[in-house]
C-alpha cells in the first residue's frame, strides 16, 4: 500500500474552481493538493474537445480576476475556443507553478469522514485504500461532470461510431464524406452542427426542443493592447461584481411598459447587433418575469430567425410561431451560422417530439415517420446531469454513515449552494442552489472561493477545526432559492436549470435566481455575523 498523505485541504476537480482555490489556500500556508481525473488542467475544456467548441462569455469576462494572472496573455477571439482557453490554462499554470500540486489522473470515487480524527479519508480510482487524510474537502467538480446519453433501444446494436460531445478524443474524428446524425441541439449540439456541415456528405439533425439561439457576432481582436489594458480590465472585473448575472453588462433600470413600441424595437435591434448574450441580459429588467414582455422578446427573435431559413418546413421546427418555453428560461446557445445551415441541401432535420426515435439499428436511426436514416456517424449531444451530478459521482458517508446520495435522492439541500448539513468540513462550488446556472462562470466561482478561503483562514486563527451547515439553515435557504425562482418564468421550461432533462431526477429549482449582487451579499453578511447558519468547533 501507498504511504498514506494528510494534508489541510483536498481539491477535487483542476478547472476554474480548483485552481483558484488553490491559487488562494495554497498562498496562506495551507496543505493543499487537486485530484484530477485527466492528464491536464482546464476542467470541462480539457474534456469538450467537439468541433466548434467554444465560450459564450466574452474573454475579457472568462478569465480570472486576481493576482493580475492576466498579464502577458493576449487573447485573439472576442469569444475564445477551447484550444484559446487550453492555452490560457497553460499560461496560468506557468505563472503560478499550480501542476506541481495537482495529482493527474486521480478520480476521487469515495470520500468518508471520520468524526473522531475529524478528517474526510479519500479512495482513488476505486482502490480499497486510503489515499489521502484531508481536514477540509472541497468538490470543484463543475457543473457538467456527468454526461448523460438517453437510453435508447438498440444502441449497441449500431454498426458505426457513437460518440458524446464530452468524449471526442483529442485526435480528432474524420466526418469528411461521412453521414452523420447529431441527436441533441443544446449548446454542444449548436456548436458541433454549424461547424461540421460543410464537410460531412449528409447531416440529420433530431431536435427535441428548438433552441432559441442568440447570434455570437464574433470578432478576432485586431489590437490586444487596447483590448488588455489594466484599467479596462479593472473596470470589467468591478462590475461583474454588480450586474445581475456577473458580467461587464446588465438589464436597464426601466421595465418593459416604460417604453413605446418604437423604442423598444430600436433596443431589440441595438441589442441583437451586439451578439453574445446583451440580447438576454442587456434589455429590459422585468423580460424574465413579465410574460408580456417576454412574448414580445421572442417574437423580434423569431421574426430576425425565420429570415434566415429558406424552408418554411424548417422555419417552424427551428424558430416556432409559439415560443416552446419563455425566452432566457434555457441558456441561450451562441451562433455564428447554425441556422443558415438547415439551407445546405445536405442538411435535413427531424423534430422527434412529432416523430420520436423508435430504436437504433445497425445501419442507422429509426424514428416514427422517417423509418431508418442510415448513417456512419451518431453524435450524442445529449448534455448532462448537471450542477449535482459530479458531486453524485462520488459516495460521500458521513460519521453517520449517511450518504449525500441518500440525503439527496428526493430534493437537494445546502446551506447558500455552499455546503450540507451533516457532511462536515465539506464545500462545493459552481454548483447546486448558488448562482451557478445564471451567471458567468469565473465570477460565481471566485466569489465562492474567496469566502470560503477567507472562513477556512478565521477558523485557523480561533482554532477551530470543524464547520459544519445546520438544517434549519438549508431548510431556510432551500425557501429562499424556491422564492426567487417562482418570481420568475423559468418554471415553465423543461429545462436543466431545475432538473428536467434527466428522467428520474426530483424536478426542483437548481440554480438561485436572485442575481451576483444579492447572493454576494448574502454571503457577506453570513460571514459578518460569525458564519450564521454553520456550527464551529
Amino acid at each position: 500500500m501507498d504511504r498514506v498523505e494528510t494534508i489541510d485541504v483536498l481539491i477535487v476537480g483542476a478547472g476554474f474552481s480548483g485552481l483558484h482555490l488553490l491559487q488562494k489556500l495554497r498562498k496562506l500556508n495551507f496543505t493543499v493538493k487537486v485530484c484530477e481525473a485527466g492528464t491536464d488542467i482546464g476542467g470541462t475544456w480539457y474534456w469538450n474537445l467537439y468541433p466548434g467548441a467554444r465560450v459564450d462569455s466574452e474573454f475579457s469576462n472568462y478569465q480570472f480576476t486576481q493576482d493580475n494572472i492576466y498579464k502577458g496573455f493576449a487573447w485573439t477571439e472576442r469569444f475564445p475556443g477551447q484550444a484559446e482557453i487550453e492555452r490560457y490554462f497553460k499560461h496560468v499554470d506557468d505563472k503560478l507553478d499550480l501542476s506541481k500540486d495537482i495529482k493527474f489522473e486521480s478520480r476521487v470515487t469515495s470520500a468518508e469522514f471520520n468524526g473522531p480524527t475529524n478528517q474526510w479519508h479519500i479512495r482513488i480510482n476505486d482502490s480499497n485504500e486510503i489515499t489521502i487524510k484531508t481536514a477540509f474537502l472541497m468538490l470543484c467538480t463543475g457543473i457538467a461532470e456527468r454526461r448523460y446519453t438517453p437510453p435508447f433501444r438498440g444502441i449497441d446494436k449500431f454498426g458505426g461510431i457513437t460518440i458524446h460531445t464530452s468524449l471526442w478524443p483529442k485526435s480528432g474524428i474524420d466526418i469528411t464524406g461521412k453521414r452523420v446524425a447529431v441527436i441533441g441541439t443544446g449548446a454542444s449540439g449548436v456548436q458541433t452542427i454549424q461547424e461540421i456541415a460543410p464537410q460531412v456528405d449528409h447531416l440529420t439533425v433530431y431536435q427535441r426542443t428548438p433552441n432559441i439561439a442568440l447570434p455570437m457576432q464574433q470578432s478576432q481582436l485586431v489590437d490586444e493592447t487596447k483590448f488588455l489594458s489594466a484599467d479596462k480590465l479593472q473596470r470589467v472585473f468591478e462590475k461583474t461584481r454588480t450586474s445581475f448575472a456577473g458580467f461587464d453588462f446588465d438589464f436597464l433600470p426601466s421595465k418593459f411598459a416604460d417604453a413605446s413600441p418604437e423604442e423598444r424595437e430600436s433596443l431589440y435591434e441595438d441589442l441583437y447587433k451586439r451578439g453574445g448574450f446583451h440580447f438576454w441580459l442587456s434589455g429590459y429588467k422585468d423580460v424574465l418575469v413579465n410574460q408580456e414582455a417576454n412574448d414580445e422578446a421572442y417574437q423580434f427573435w423569431c421574426k430576425k430567425t425565420r429570415s434566415r431559413i429558406n424552408d418554411p418546413l424548417k422555419q417552424e421546427i427551428l424558430a416556432p410561431t409559439v415560443a416552446p418555453h419563455p425566452f432566457g428560461t434555457k441558456r441561450p446557445s451562441l451562433e455564428q451560422r447554425y441556422f443558415e445551415v438547415y439551407n445546405q441541401d445536405n442538411v435535413d432535420i427531424i423534430d422527434v417530439r412529432q416523430s420520436p426515435i423508435v430504436e437504433i439499428t445497425e445501419r442507422g436511426i429509426e424514428t416514427e415517420k422517417e423509418g431508418v436514416v442510415e448513417v456512419d456517424i451518431i453524435v450524442f449531444a445529449t448534455g448532462f446531469d448537471a450542477q449535482t451530478g459530479g458531486i453524485l459521482d462520488i459516495v460521500m458517508t458521513n460519521d453517520r454513515n449517511e450518504t449525500i446520495q441518500e440525503k439527496w435522492k428526493n430534493r437537494v439541500l445546502t446551506n447558500f449552494g455552499l455546503s450540507t448539513a451533516g457532511f462536515p468540513n465539506m464545500f462545493f462550488t459552481y454548483g447546486p442552489q448558488a448562482s451557478t446556472a445564471l451567471s458567468n462562470g469565473p465570477t460565481c466561482i471566485e466569489i465562492q472561493g474567496d469566502w470560503i478561503v477567507e472562513l477556512l483562514s478565521r477558523m485557523r486563527a480561533d482554532s477551530k477545526t470543524n464547520i459544519v451547515a445546520t438544517i434549519e439553515a438549508e431548510l431556510k435557504w432551500k425557501e429562499i432559492v424556491n422564492g426567487a425562482w417562482n418570481q420568475t418564468l423559468f418554471p415553465l421550461a423543461d429545462s436543466w436549470y431545475q432538473g428536467a432533462n434527466i428522467p428520474g431526477k426530483p424536478r426542483e429549482a437548481l440554480s438561485f435566481a436572485g442575481g451576483i449582487p444579492a447572493y454576494l451579499s448574502i454571503l457577506n453578511e453570513c460571514a459578518a455575523n460569525n458564519y450564521e447558519g454553520f456550527v464551529l468547533s
